[in-house]
């Protein structure tokens, strides 16, 4: 005769009901994790050939000139993507420090001409034979696992913000100094909010952010207020109609790209932004093209898309077997979280103009490899929790 749950042991009666909750999942964690990502990446890849099309042929007469990049980045993505996945996550703990180190000295690298490539008057990548890679993309996943590797072994002393705030802090300061030379000012902003909510999730006292504030806001004032280009961006963010034909024309236009798709959009391939009106229109402003070509509804399933993933990153964490895979979990599942929702803010103008790639759907080489390792990192962490829940059997 069967028992229930209550006839159990305490242990036993945890257990089974541990089994039950996992049971009713919608599929195995890692493998929700790689459907919900190979749909971004397909979807990513539609998109990407119907905007870019008409500025690769114009470029370079070929219409499938950035499709074909694009693929090379899938394949090497996805191939890092497993290789990573298949590392115990505990094993980065040890590699943190020097991969930090090793990023320091790229950005350094970026910074010296000849080794530096200064694209539309920022210098952000390193040239390494036809390729060209931008650290600062790779520079914020080692933040993440720098940070839940160092909050996670001050635990016992996380109270006291000499230890768990002010040298990370100072850190930090370094890492966005350097970016800002380049300059990044997307990235720093999300080294910044990276670690905000890092030491939230691990305890840091929240006394500290408010000591920090007011340093930030100078910060803020003088990035942004004294550089003329910065300011012009943030004049434009609150009229962009001040100035539509030059500092507010990106804007305009992807609003008009968005507004003008309706419900269920023109169709797909029958966008006229990305004639050459819109900017960016296959890399940070993608999702303007979505929206014309596929509507509200392409825009609504993109968002749907990363609150899965969101979702299925927050159940992962909640799952790890220990407290640096649970934190760890965190921090790669808001790094990806809050760079899309940054880009979309963008795009529907509520917050001003900065380059920040929608993850997965862009085009980028730099932003798609490091998207991909954060995914294998997740999934590495996702296999621990389903041998955690294979011990339960």
């Amino acid at each position: 005769m069967s028992r229930t749950t209550s006839d159990m042991p305490p242990v036993a009666a945890e257990h089974s009901r541990e089994r039950l909750r996992l049971h009713w999942k919608p599929l195995p964690l890692q493998v929700q994790l790689w459907v919900e990502v190979s749909l971004l990446i397909a979807f990513g890849l539609i998109m990407v050939y119907s905007s870019s099309s008409i500025p690769a042929f114009k470029r370079y007469s070929d219409s499938s000139y950035f499709l074909k990049r694009h693929l090379i980045s899938i394949v090497l993505g996805f191939a890092i993507m497993f290789c990573v996945s298949r590392i115990p996550y505990r094993s980065f703990k040890k590699y943190s420090g020097p991969l930090m180190v090793g990023m320091l000295g790229m950005l350094v690298l970026v910074l010296i001409p000849g080794i530096g490539a200064k694209i539309n008057n920022a210098r952000r990548w390193v040239r390494v034979g036809p390729l060209h890679i931008q650290p600062a993309e790779y520079a914020k996943v080692v933040w993440v696992l720098f940070l839940s590797s160092a909050l996670v072994r001050k635990q016992d002393r996380i109270k006291q913000p000499r230890v768990s705030f002010w040298p990370y802090l100072l850190l930090c300061g370094l890492f966005c100094a350097l970016l800002l030379k380049e300059p990044d000012f997307g990235s720093v902003f999300m080294f910044v909010l990276l670690m905000v909510v890092m030491m939230a999730v691990t305890g840091v006292p929240f006394r500290c952010f408010f000591l920090m504030a007011p340093f930030a806001s100078l910060a803020f004032y003088r990035m942004v207020f004294l550089v003329p280009y910065r300011r012009s961006r943030w004049e434009a963010f609150l009229n962009p109609w001040v100035d539509p034909l030059y500092s507010g024309y990106q804007l305009i236009q992807g609003w008009i790209a968005v507004g003008s798709g309706g419900f269920f959009g023109k169709g797909l391939g029958a966008g006229q932004q990305k004639l050459l009106y819109l900017p960016e229109s296959y890399t940070d402003f993608i999702l303007a093209v979505i929206g014309e070509e596929l509507g509200f509804l392409g825009i609504l399933l993109t968002c749907v898309l990363f609150l899965f993933l969101f979702l299925t990153g927050l159940e992962i964490s909640k799952e790890a077997p220990d407290y640096f895979g649970s934190t760890l979990a965190m921090g790669l599942t808001m790094l990806i979280s809050l760079e899309a929702l940054l880009n979309m803010a963008v795009v529907l103008g509520l917050v001003p103009t900065k380059g920040t790639a929608l993850p997965f759907i862009s085009y980028g080489g730099s932003a798609f490899v490091a998207n991909c390792a954060v995914v294998g990192m997740l999934l590495s962490i996702a296999g621990s929790c389903e041998k955690k829940t294979d011990n339960f059997d």
